[in-house]
């Protein structure tokens, strides 16, 4: 009986252990530590900014497509040309954008700041054409702003086609050396680098309607020790991707970029603890 009832308890646990759940993969990762885990990631980089040292780097240069993570740029001219305080109009191009939007009505009047807390927690591209022809009075002058400001950045292994990242008809590519560069400067603005802190957020038009947001970052949610700061991507064509940086220390951090993973959180975690030596 004793011999029947330990090979029960031993199928139950083995049962428990591979049943399928969003932290499986978080397990998987922990039991293989000391064995080889392969990315899923096209292209990744791990990258201390303050000494210039690729901890990681697997096609940093490689071109992909850049998804979403292309609102990171957007964000830096709208920041660097807008009053956050400056209240602009929806134009009727910015309704008709497919999801991931806010579901913004034509004429509506809202807040920059309002509309770049949707575009980064909630990758609203309806937000993003809002602030592009809000800042250069058309899409096609915003992009031909965004390739300018990305040249003066050392991104020259990137062009972006519109101000939101779903696939054009142009070309549209970015790196994951290009991208984090791009990132490492919108971090030096005050209000971007707290608005990737924050898992909610609720915003209002000037006539005060409100939508609640809850952040993509996924990673804010999770149980791990460290959170990872960033914006999100993902399109078909681009899979999912992630540029952002986990702090180590007051004025210390890494930035992370991953392009066309299968997952994207566990290829995150297990570069960051093999090759950052940072637990999370």
């Amino acid at each position: 009986m004793l011999k029947i009832f330990r090979s029960i308890l031993i199928g139950l646990l083995v049962v428990a252990w591979v049943a399928p759940g969003e932290g499986l993969a978080y397990h998987r990762l922990a039991f293989r530590r000391h064995g080889p885990y392969h990315l899923t990631a096209n292209t990744a980089l791990l990258w201390d900014p303050a000494r210039n040292q690729n901890y990681f780097a697997q096609g940093a240069d490689r071109e992909v497509y850049p998804a979403s993570t292309t609102k990171v740029l957007t964000a830096i001219l709208v920041l660097e040309n807008l009053p956050l305080d400056k209240q602009v109009t929806v134009p009727a191009q910015a309704a008709l954008m497919p999801q991931t939007k806010l579901g913004l009505r034509p004429g509506e009047v809202w807040r920059v700041r309002d509309l770049l807390y949707g575009m980064l927690l909630h990758s609203a591209n309806d937000a993003a054409v809002t602030l592009a022809v809000a800042v250069a009075g058309s899409q096609e002058k915003f992009v031909d702003m965004m390739n300018a400001r990305a040249r003066q950045l050392g991104a020259l292994h990137s062009h972006f086609a519109n101000p939101d990242g779903l696939p054009s008809t142009g070309p549209q590519f970015t790196t994951a050396a290009d991208m984090s560069r791009i990132f490492l400067q919108a971090l030096k603005n005050d209000f971007f680098r707290q608005a990737l802190t924050y898992k909610y957020m609720t915003i209002s038009s000037v006539a005060g309607r409100r939508l609640f947001l809850k952040s993509f970052n996924k990673t804010l949610f999770f149980s791990w020790r460290r959170q990872v700061f960033g914006k999100t991507g993902y399109t078909r064509e681009a899979r999912y991707c992630f540029v952002g940086y986990i702090p180590r220390g007051k004025e210390d951090m890494l930035v992370i970029a991953v392009y066309g993973c299968r997952r994207r959180w566990t290829d995150m975690k297990y570069i960051i603890e093999h090759y950052g030596h940072i637990m999370l």
